[in-house]
């Protein structure tokens, strides 16, 4: 005679407290601020105990892993998650890459609707915009145009930055009556604000012989109106290199990522 199942029955949780999203949140939060302490991914797996990938898929998670394979794998997939489901999206990319589908996987932050409430990603956001910048600013080292050099300058508004003479200042873009960003920046120095015209970044952007190379001082760009500003952007975005004495008193304001 077969028995009737009892309601709420079958196999019972071994740990009925464990919660695998907040478990997931926490090793998260302690790998990126090891990793902000220049720890490595095997030092940090050996203090969590966790596997090396799996210590990198967090921090890319988190959006504070760079690397040009993570970013190739991401960008692949994301082209081809537009018209795939996910599962097939990894095997394309994949394919296209030569890597193992376990490989792909490993280079792709955990799914936001499994672990994670839509409520945790502004904990997240800060690590993603540095990502955002960071793969902007490798576009337009690669290809500094007009439009690549209007994304990065966007997404680096109200960002320190500093002068030649280590002058600390950030900018700030205003959005006009009809929603949309004017071509002008506002320079935030102390009390003062002075703006800035893109005609006057572009001036200097055409001005530059190789992108990396040295610029000896801001005048190098042009005689051009808010220069001395132009030459700290430029240097924060790649697209120049400075002097060893002015290179000391601009990257401490930076930190190590962008």
């Amino acid at each position: 005679m077969k028995k009737t199942r009892k309601p709420g029955g079958g196999r019972k949780k071994l740990k009925p407290e464990y919660d695998a999203g907040k478990n997931l949140k926490d090793q998260m939060g302690a790998a990126v601020a090891l990793y902000e302490e220049d720890c490595s991914l095997q030092s940090i797996a050996d203090v969590l105990n966790l596997n090396p990938i799996k210590v990198r898929k967090l921090l890319i998670t988190a959006g504070v892993y760079e690397s040009e394979v993570a970013e190739e794998v991401q960008d692949t997939f994301e082209r081809y998650r537009k018209t795939q489901d996910y599962k097939t999206s990894i095997l394309s990319t994949a394919t296209v890459l030569g890597l193992s589908k376990a490989s792909v996987t490993s280079y792709l932050p955990y799914k936001k609707g499994v672990y994670f409430q839509s409520t945790e990603k502004e904990k997240i956001s800060v690590g993603a915009e540095r990502q955002r910048r960071y793969r902007a600013v490798r576009k337009l080292r690669t290809e500094p145009t007009e439009e690549h050099l209007w994304e990065v300058v966007l997404l680096y508004a109200g960002v320190r930055l500093k002068t030649y003479s280590g002058l600390p200042f950030t900018y700030e873009i205003r959005k006009g009556r009809n929603g949309q960003y004017t071509k002008e920046l506002w320079i935030d120095r102390r009390e003062n604000s002075k703006s800035l015209a893109w005609s006057s970044v572009l001036l200097a952007l055409g001005n530059i012989k190789k992108v990396g190379e040295v610029v000896e001082r801001p005048k190098a760009l042009g005689d051009i109106r808010g220069v001395t500003y132009i030459y700290g952007m430029f240097y924060r975005f790649g697209l120049i290199n400075v002097p060893d004495e002015a290179k000391e008193k601009m990257k401490k304001a930076f930190g190590k990522s962008f």
